[in-house]
């Protein structure tokens, strides 16, 4: 069974930052392609970033570009999403996701495993 556990969510002021965390287990994590989404209270789930196998490509997201950054640790089955001066338009739910494939994935039905997700809010 795969399993992909987030931690790091919390509430932060605006232009303040946070480090969210992905431990990925029974799944072959360092021959994975990543990614994580988000979903805002009434809006769909979106892309936020992905990653190749190793790191050598990233992918993100316009409104994220230069202030988010993607990671990973395949040691430790981990990825990682540091996000620094945070909006309130960033304020949703991020879900680490897990595809078969190596390459970069933009669409949530190119991966098929989902973590619970962890609330992100940002206040004014």
């Amino acid at each position: 069974q795969v399993q992909l556990v987030e931690s790091g969510g919390g509430l932060v002021q605006t232009g303040g930052s946070l480090r969210l965390s992905c431990v990925a287990s029974g799944l072959s994590f360092s021959t994975s392609g990543m990614g994580w989404f988000r979903q805002a209270p009434g809006k769909e789930r979106e892309i936020v970033g992905s990653i190749t196998w190793m790191g050598g490509s990233t992918y993100y997201a316009d409104s994220v570009k230069g202030r988010f950054t993607i990671s990973r640790d395949n040691d430790k089955n981990t990825l990682y999403l540091q996000m620094v001066d945070l909006k309130p338009e960033d304020t949703a739910v991020y879900y680490c996701a897990g595809r078969v494939l190596r390459n970069i994935g933009i669409k949530s039905s190119d991966f098929p495993y989902w973590g619970q997700g962890t609330q992100v809010t940002v206040s004014s």
